[in-house]
């Protein structure tokens, strides 16, 4: 989609309407406890020399695919035939307070778990966030291959986000979906689950870790489900923990098609809001390609005092999109340049 500009663009969009939440949440009370000692975490050991892999779920308490994936992994008996492989339940206190009539309350208790990874923020346990990943911490570093699965604020298409590691950008190639693969550097407020510790280090120094988070479209799309589980599939099969003809027989229907393409969304920054009053001047859903450089794309700040926020460059790709969580210092959308992967 290629949108001309509009230096007109002067009217913002009002508040977005609610979207109906139709994915159910699972139940997971037989999987909770975990058997490690840590509530949530499940760890299991082939015996064998071989990665030491872990797919995560629920960072957000309204972050359902993830957890929906976890548990069908579990209900599987999907175990490693070599290395090791960890499932991790993490923010069971959000998703405890789970209504889908109010879903963004419990994306958090107090803080966004995925900017917590910090060793001083840990260190500091002051928040149920941060304690949290205090426990969490031992699991994600032992950890030589990450997938951390999350799901978005609108509807959109999936969207794998490598960092700035080619050696991550590689294995979302082998993967072969989804289609837009996003290289970005993280967020300014705080560092996510699949930055921390040797998965942020550059090739040079990173061995052999890969790190990836997937958001798998919107948080109450039934489709976010089949997505997850896709993804889970095809990084295990990648990470050699299991073969392809394994997991084709404890998981059947798990692998969707793959991508007829895929693009790298190289992001060049993000779109902070100053206020929660922020709006764009369109209904945009992401992956919206801006023709021309200086398009007025929304709003930053209300009445007199609100400044136009316009694309840098030409071809410029919008990112997530979103106002629903709109606030100073939240990012409601951010600008990509894009090729093929």
């Amino acid at each position: 989609m290629s949108l001309a500009p509009d230096m007109n663009a002067r009217a913002p969009l009002a508040a977005p309407a609610p979207l109906a939440f139709d994915l159910p949440a699972p139940d997971i009370a037989a999987w909770r406890a975990g058997n490690t000692g840590t509530e949530g975490v499940w760890h299991f050991d082939s015996g064998l020399p071989g990665r030491r892999v872990m797919v995560s779920a629920l960072v957000h308490g309204n972050e359902l695919c993830g957890a929906w994936a976890l548990k069908g992994l579990l209900e599987a008996g999907v175990r490693p035939a070599s290395g090791t492989l960890t499932l991790a339940f993490c923010n069971l206190q959000a998703f405890d307070r789970f209504d889908p009539a109010d879903h963004d309350a419990s994306r958090f208790t107090e803080e966004d778990l995925n900017r917590q990874w910090i060793d001083e923020r840990m260190a500091a346990a002051d928040t149920a966030e941060r304690r949290r990943a205090a426990a969490l911490r031992p699991w994600v570093a032992q950890a030589d291959w990450l997938l951390d699965i999350h799901s978005m604020h609108e509807r959109g298409a999936p969207l794998l986000l490598t960092g700035m590691q080619p050696r991550n950008r590689a294995l979302a190639k082998a993967m072969a979906a989804p289609e837009h693969i996003v290289v970005d550097a993280g967020h300014k407020d705080g560092v996510r689950m699949r930055d921390y510790g040797r998965f942020g280090l550059p090739d040079a120094d990173g061995g052999d870790t890969r790190s990836l988070l997937v958001e798998c479209g919107f948080h109450g799309d039934p489709a976010s489900r089949a997505v997850a589980q896709d993804q889970c599939v095809r990084f295990l099969e990648q990470s050699g923990v299991l073969n392809a003809d394994a997991l084709a027989r404890q998981l059947p229907g798990w692998r969707l098609p793959d991508a007829p393409r895929q693009w790298a969304l190289e992001v060049t920054g993000p779109v902070v809001a100053t206020s929660s009053a922020f709006r764009f001047t369109e209904p945009f859903t992401g992956l919206e390609v801006i023709a021309q450089a200086g398009t007025v794309i929304g709003w930053n700040g209300d009445g007199s005092d609100a400044t136009p926020v316009t694309t840098p460059y030409d071809d410029c790709v919008l990112v997530m999109p979103s106002v629903r969580q709109a606030r100073a210092g939240v990012t409601v959308v951010r600008f990509a340049r894009r090729q093929p992967l």
